[in-house]
């Protein structure tokens, strides 16, 4: 397996065409796995903002006083409408904003970003990740597309690349029924490839001022297995979520 970025992508602008973009700075294969960073979907779809577009409700003001009470630093008002706005559920209003997206990510502050955004204050997520993956897919050579996220993990540091859209490939492989070394039969194992291919596209696409968001993951071969779209967790089997939204924080 190989992975490579695209290189010398600009500043993607809103209305910009991300896969003629991709198209002409790389010779895609058909089997090629192109991996897109979140950023540069969410600038090409217009999901910059500015704070003043989000009014502050009592309970946004709520969360902020709440959140620098336990920081010791002042929380903008306006940053917690955004990510009222943006969510379905805050599972975690404190020690920090831990958050349900529309379309099921689980992740901190709906995963708005405040880096990398030259024409605004905000960077939201893309609304609906698998059809903005659908939509590259249709402009490229290529055949498989995942849109990719930062985002932080339980029980472990540090940030690691996920995915949050694809379109192309199943979003697993399941390996139920089939045996193992010892001929046993599996019977739990379902391997979750699109983050597995995000997290590596990821080490190659960097980080900060210098990372670029738009990888090429190259003899990748999904094999002969079941596949499963089954990728964010329902909330009836979600059991961490579940205990999550009885927990209080306590100073």
């Amino acid at each position: 397996m190989e992975l490579f970025a695209v290189p010398d992508l600009p500043e993607i602008r809103e209305g910009d065409d991300l896969a003629a973009m991709i198209d002409e700075r790389v010779d895609l294969r058909e089997d090629d796995v192109v991996v897109v960073a979140s950023t540069v979907v969410s600038k090409a779809e217009g999901r910059v903002f500015d704070l003043d577009d989000f009014p502050t409700s009592e309970r946004a003001e709520a969360v902020a006083d709440r959140l620098a009470e336990i920081s010791g630093e002042e929380k903008d008002p306006r940053f917690a409408q955004a990510v009222i706005e943006e969510s379905t559920e805050l599972i975690m209003e404190a020690p920090f904003l831990l958050t349900a997206t529309r379309f099921g990510h689980i992740g901190v502050n709906a995963g708005i970003d405040r880096s990398n955004v030259p024409d605004g204050d905000l960077l939201l997520l893309p609304e609906r990740p698998s059809k903005s993956a659908a939509r590259i897919r249709e402009g490229l050579a290529a055949d498989r597309v995942v849109v990719s996220d930062t985002c932080g993990r339980p029980f472990r540091h540090g940030q690691r690349g996920v995915a949050i859209g694809w379109a192309g490939l199943p979003a697993a492989r399941d390996w139920r029924g089939e045996r193992d070394r010892d001929g046993r039969e599996m019977g739990v194992t379902v391997q979750n490839v699109i983050d597995e291919l995000a997290a590596a596209a990821n080490l190659v696409a960097g980080e900060g001022d210098g990372g670029t968001p738009v990888v090429v993951v190259r003899d990748w071969a999904f094999g002969d297995h079941e596949g499963s779209d089954s990728h964010f967790r329902e909330v009836d089997g979600d059991f961490v979520r579940q205990a999550l939204r009885e927990w209080t924080f306590e100073e």
